[in-house]
């Protein structure tokens, strides 16, 4: 059994109808008084539950934050949450999908005491159905990015397919009719919209993608190096590569570098997010801009409307994205 109030009421010789009082900050108490229960706490390493303190307060003041893992992707959007949140006087509780089925209890018992008066959730791969439910139960909920499943309750995401689509027709504008994909995880529907804008606006042109010209990178730097070194090996023929994620496009970079393809002449690249290590890389990468702050800002003041219930709460929001233009398309070697 872990530490009770009860416990911290003995060591402090009070109530624990007082003990409730300094945690709540409710009613006048002694100043002696005080610094007895918080010492006895101290001792104690009692942590309250935010149900139990804001029982009284009618309200937690906390968040809960869902998100896969604590990469360095998410940083931007939880960035802005944090920032949005502190201006409201809302405290941010992160919870990871790190352990599955037991990241799945914690986040359950988090729930059941009440640690949080709503949730913003980046999904976790397999978890749409629990998270659903919980907010059917009740539970005010935003999902970030919806990976394009819609789901019955807000959301806040950017327009991928458009996306897509700029950075096939920065590509044609410069020339380049022989584009390679390296696309995200298959199942992902951000993947399926980046590539269907893309496929599609290079359609209109008049140029049909064959299979060899879309190879998975998983949004990850190394399987996107592996997979554009496979594909100059194979002999396939490309001008352009469109990575669908920042770090995807980065490792081709490096593939085409060590292949002794000179960048942007030989090979465009574009990416997607335009995260830090865009502005790093050699060329600096060209990429179509994820607004992450604007998501992560809209998505707490939305979850806050809905927790506050207020009337005019919208349901969702879609942001949209934006090319920028670097070193990896441009230049005097461009075309």
């Amino acid at each position: 059994m872990g530490v009770t109030i009860a416990d911290v009421a003995t060591r402090a010789g009070v109530s624990k109808t007082t003990v409730s009082r300094v945690l709540n900050g409710k009613g006048e108490i002694n100043e002696n008084t005080v610094l007895k229960v918080r010492q006895a706490i101290s001792d104690l390493g009692y942590v309250p539950s935010a149900g139990a303190v804001g029982l009284a307060r009618g309200t937690t003041q906390m968040i809960g934050m869902l998100v896969p893992d604590m990469a360095w992707a998410w940083a931007g959007i939880v960035q802005a949450v944090v920032e949005t949140l502190e201006t409201e006087g809302f405290g941010l509780r992160m919870l990871t999908w790190n352990r599955g089925e037991e990241s799945l209890r914690r986040l359950g018992l988090q729930v059941a005491a009440k640690s949080f008066d709503g949730l913003l959730v980046i999904e976790p791969e397999g978890a749409l159905g629990y998270i659903t439910e919980l907010h059917e139960a009740g539970l005010p909920m935003v999902l970030i990015d919806d990976r394009f499943h819609r789901p019955g309750f807000p959301y806040v995401a950017t327009t991928n397919r458009e996306g897509g689509e700029q950075a096939a027709r920065h590509l044609l504008d410069i020339g380049r009719r022989r584009p390679l994909v390296v696309t995200g995880p298959e199942g992902f529907g951000c993947t399926e919209e980046r590539l269907g804008g893309f496929v599609d606006v290079y359609a209109q042109a008049g140029i049909e993608l064959d299979r060899r010209s879309i190879v998975c990178g998983d949004f990850l730097f190394d399987t996107s190096r592996a997979a554009v070194a496979k594909a100059i090996e194979d002999g396939v023929e490309f001008d352009a590569v469109f990575g669908h994620n920042d770090p995807s496009a980065a490792g081709v970079l490096a593939a085409l570098n060590e292949a002794g393809l000179r960048i942007p002449r030989d090979v465009a690249v574009v990416g997607f997010d335009d995260v830090e290590i865009a502005s790093y890389t050699y060329p600096a990468l060209t990429t179509i801009r994820q607004p992450m702050r604007e998501m992560g800002e809209a998505a707490a003041r939305l979850l806050l409307d809905h927790v506050r219930r207020s009337p005019e709460a919208a349901t969702s929001r879609i942001i949209p994205t934006s090319l920028v233009v670097r070193g990896s398309t441009s230049g005097p070697s461009a075309n």
